[in-house]
């Protein structure tokens, strides 16, 4: 019996692992596209009065995005450019958004 308990615990936490990894395109929805746009282009209006990056013609480095998305972006002056996403997601669901990304580069 506690075999069995050992193994439904294990699979449960697989399952919720790969669900989560599996989000990323409704982490990105929810907290990128609206300055980022859908397609990862940045032409919306936040996106570009922010200047934000083409990513259907850049490659996103994964760990370099996720350090973004975590600790946000400041201008040279200071001027927030991203918040900080660091307290309010955790590093997989930044890298699974990140990992969404990548699939915009054409």
């Amino acid at each position: 019996m506690k075999k069995m308990i050992l193994l439904l615990t294990v699979c449960a936490f697989a399952a919720g692992s790969s669900a989560m990894a599996a989000d990323g395109a409704e982490l990105y929805a929810k907290n990128c596209a609206k300055c980022h746009a859908d397609d990862g282009t940045g032409k919306t209006k936040m996106g570009e009065k922010l200047g934000c990056k083409d990513y259907s013609k850049e490659a996103v480095e994964v760990d370099k995005g996720a350090k973004a998305v975590k600790e946000g972006l400041k201008d040279t002056g200071g001027k927030t450019l991203m918040k900080a996403y660091g307290e309010t997601l955790s590093d997989e669901e930044i890298k699974a958004a990140v990992e969404h990304m990548k699939s915009f580069k054409k």
